[in-house]
């Protein structure tokens, strides 16, 4: 064979062959886009026959329905196929009251399938299915409705802006059950915990989810790409579904509620309260939710700390209805609930001879409301009203004996309003207004935002940013303005954002929201890389770079600087690493710490740094443990400390977490006091500061002992003591430096420790129906004498002058309208 025939041979085989590997390729890529591109559809069957939920599947409905099969991976090697002994099959039927759900999750190895027992809407160790179903198809919110392997519900509305909200709670029927081939869940959910249009042919958005805990491999059935910043618009899609009507969602939820309380020298009494919660949906989309005689009185207590800093400790929300489907008041970051039935506003006005003998903690809630929903064009409505009562102090005269009651909180309305428009599925406009009205001569407060959350079509970028004015009208009144606007990418393994807030001096939100840093400007951007895929050493692997700066509106001085970068990232064995530094590179000025006027106090350059490990849950034995260390460009100035939690599933019952929390500050430089000057009024104020050393020590135990999946013992213990002993004493002068003040000699040492013990038992008798009883006691005590025998600082607390003693039993009943309805028509 000729050269010239060698080459024209090689030429077309290498064409041919070439051809053939793009054409297999090509092939591979239209399947891959084919598969995972597309959304899936899956038919559902109406029935007339009744479907019990028992866990088996047995009836004959469920053989002939459509089947939802194929799952894909959702984390942590996204887009791969779920793996043929790990098979997921779904099926859905429904009927003039509620749709079904029959899954059957098979595993070859049955007996190793994780299923602890745990409270509802917190799964613990424990494999899990889920369906999510949107009533619209729009992709703005889905209904997520889960089942662990131990029959456990919980149950949240899902949006990409907020996450999932497991504060919402829906009244359905679920049961779960191992077999020898894997487990089986069945569920049935009712029309009224759902939301959906008018029309007589209904396409649902629709996805479902199994976790195989073992391995923390996570599932859906239709594919949800982790390069696309978004979940909510990656779902299939439910047909078949004709000829249902949204019913009468009217739900009445009466309460009973006994209490005994007991203290030292009070004599123990007992308190009866009853009272009623109704959901009523007005239309399709909205929801009124009212709460009448409110009772609170067996939410979680507050972690208090010694609190040397010049703002208000923020608490968490623990009260079911200011936390449950809120997503829409929590828009712009304005609302905090915790300001209703909160502290009071007003300080009584006391006499030299005069002393407050009954302090109010917190002011009483007579009623609340709050409309929500969602139309079909995307509008979202909020509207969330609260009355608290008019509340007194009451004042002794140290000299006569004599007592008067003085106001310190009127009768006072608290409102906000939400509109929010979604549009294009994945962005959204929101006009937002708080308002706080006091009756009588006493501040008024309202502030009204303007917010947005704009995302390219195909959720590779976002805008987001917001507008807020605040007014108060008081003796003098006051206007305030907060802005910030940000950009980001939001997908791929690289990503990066950049934005910058501006605050004026007078924006004050706080009497129905909370803001403490006003008057400054700042800017900010990040850059991350993550891995979308595991690797032979990682499941998750993420590095965030951070530069932030920041600085007073008026002088233009630097009030904060740093540099940051973090590391976080799981193992293969699901071991969660974390480690990170940051580096402060200049001296700021801290206008907040002085608590004066045009006063600022020279924070040193600084060096931050922090690790954290957790081991993997499915072990019976893990431990979570994260330490912190910050040393100052500044003499003998440093802070260090340590958190570690080790816990002990003894079984799928019974679990015990423990806690231990210390923190030492070295050296700290704080305010202590401050005073004028009586001789010349022209003078600035004397502001008193101390270096100090600061030592706290927490100990916390948690656990659980579930009886079965709707019955649960809940311990929740808490010790706490905090002391800051100030060794010199400190004068802040005019340039923010700190000199000798020896001539302060008033006792500002601050000692604060704590006591807070709950017992509770909780049983959910009936669908949306609880018995629940708590015994709590607590203590607490704060001295300017400080006693570093931690010992005798917890013993103190634990006798019977300290400690106060309530026990409480709460019935609460779930009826709905439609089974009222429905059994008088059966009856007659």
């Amino acid at each position: 064979m000729s050269i010239i025939s060698k080459l024209k041979y090689f030429y077309i085989h290498f064409s041919i062959n070439f051809s053939m590997k793009k054409l297999v390729f090509l092939t591979f890529l239209l399947f891959n886009f084919l598969c995972f591109s597309q959304k899936k559809a899956l038919q559902a069957k109406s029935i007339s026959q009744n479907i019990s939920i028992d866990g088996k599947l047995d009836e004959t409905a469920w053989e002939n329905a459509s089947i939802a099969s194929d799952f894909i991976t959702l984390e942590p090697d996204n887009g791969k196929a779920e793996p043929s002994d790990k098979k997921t099959s779904v099926r859905v039927l429904y009927d003039n009251d509620a749709i079904y759900i029959g899954a059957m999750m098979y595993d070859n190895e049955p007996n190793k399938i994780l299923k602890e027992i745990s409270q509802r809407d917190n799964f613990g160790t424990a494999d899990l299915f889920g369906v999510f179903i949107n009533g619209f198809n729009d992709g703005q919110q889905d209904f997520m409705f889960y089942v662990s392997a131990a029959d456990v519900q919980g149950d949240c509305i899902m949006t990409d802006a907020n996450g999932e909200d497991y504060s919402w709670d829906a009244v359905w029927i679920s049961k779960a059950a191992i077999t020898e081939n894997g487990w089986v869940a069945e569920i049935k959910i009712p029309y009224s915990a759902l939301r959906f249009s008018q029309e007589n042919k209904q396409t649902w958005g629709i996805n479902f989810f199994r976790e195989v805990k073992r391995t923390r491999y996570k599932y859906t059935w239709n594919f949800v790409d982790k390069k696309i910043g978004t979940f909510t618009q990656q779902a299939g899609i439910l047909e078949g579904i004709e000829n249902i009507k949204p019913p009468t969602r009217l739900f009445f939820m009466p309460y009973a509620s006994y209490y005994l309380n007991a203290a030292n020298e009070q004599k123990t009494y007992g308190t009866v309260k009853g009272g009623m919660d109704i959901k009523y949906g007005i239309t399709d989309a909205f929801t009124v939710d009212a709460i009448l005689i409110p009772d609170f009185g067996q939410t979680k207590y507050d972690d208090q700390i010694l609190n040397l800093g010049p703002f208000e400790q923020q608490f968490n929300e623990n009260r079911a209805f200011f936390t449950e489907g809120t997503d829409l008041f929590n828009k712009g970051n304005m609302f905090y609930s915790r300001r209703i039935g909160g502290k009071p506003s007003v300080e009584p006005d006391l006499k030299d001879n005069e002393e407050v003998i009954e302090t109010v903690q917190n002011v009483n809630l007579i009623n609340a409301l709050k409309l929500s929903g969602r139309t079909k064009n995307g509008l979202g409505v909020g509207i969330l009203n609260a009355v608290t009562e008019k509340t007194f102090a009451t004042i002794k005269d140290t000299i006569s004996g004599a007592t008067r009651r003085e106001v310190v909180e009127p009768l006072t309305n608290y409102n906000v309003l939400v509109l929010d428009q979604r549009f294009r599925k994945n962005s959204s406009v929101t006009f937002i207004n708080t308002n706080v009205t006091r009756n009588g001569h006493y501040k008024d407060a309202n502030v009204t935002g303007l917010a947005w959350d704009l995302n390219t079509k195909a959720n590779t970028y976002s805008l987001f940013g917001n507008v807020k004015y605040s007014t108060i009208n008081d003796t003098e009144d006051t206007h305030g303005i907060f802005s910030t606007v940000s950009f980001a990418e939001t997908s791929g393994k690289y990503r990066y954002s950049f934005g910058t807030d501006f605050v004026s001096k007078d924006f004050d939100p706080n009497d129905l929201g909370i803001n403490f840093y006003t008057n400054y400007y700042n800017f900010y951007g990040n850059a991350n890389y993550r891995i979308l895929n595991p690797t032979k050493l990682f499941n998750s692997f993420r590095i965030d770079y951070e530069m932030y700066s920041e600085f007073n509106k008026d002088s233009g001085k630097v009030q904060a600087n740093r540099i940051e970068a973090n590391l976080n990232l799981s193992t293969v064995k699901n071991n969660y690493y974390g480690a990170g530094i940051s580096i402060s590179p200049l001296e700021s000025y801290d206008y907040y710490e002085p608590r004066a006027e045009n006063r600022y106090v020279i924070i040193p350059r600084k060096f931050d740094m922090w690790a954290s490990i957790s081991t993997n849950y499915n072990h019976k034995f893990a431990i979570d443990i994260n330490s912190s260390l910050s040393v100052a460009d500044q003499p003998g100035r440093a802070a260090y400390g340590a958190d570690i939690s080790p816990r002990y599933r003894f079984s799928d019952k019974l679990l015990l977490v423990y806690s231990f929390s210390f923190l030492k500050r070295n050296n700290n430089k704080g305010y202590i006091d401050s005073y004028d000057d009586d001789d010349n009024e022209n003078t600035p104020k004397t502001v008193v500061f101390a270096n100090r050393d600061v030592i706290t020590y927490a100990n916390t135990i948690t656990g659980k002992y579930a009886i079965n999946s709707t019955m649960t013992l809940n311990l929740a213990v808490r010790q706490y003591w905090s002391s800051a002993e100030n060794k010199d004493i400190l004068k802040l002068e005019d340039d923010g430096t700190l000199d000798p003040y020896p001539q302060y000699t008033e006792n500002k040492n601050s000692s604060f420790y704590s006591w807070n013990a709950d017992l509770s038992y909780s049983w959910w008798f009936a669908p949306g129906s609880q018995i629940s009883a708590l015994y709590r006691n607590n203590a607490s005590n704060f001295e300017r004498i400080i006693d570093k025998d931690f010992k005798h600082n917890v013993t103190n607390l634990l006798t019977n002058d300290a400690l106060n003693h309530v026990f409480s039993i709460s019935v609460k009943y779930f009826i709905d309208y439609n089974a009222v309805k429905n059994k008088i028509r059966k009856r007659a």
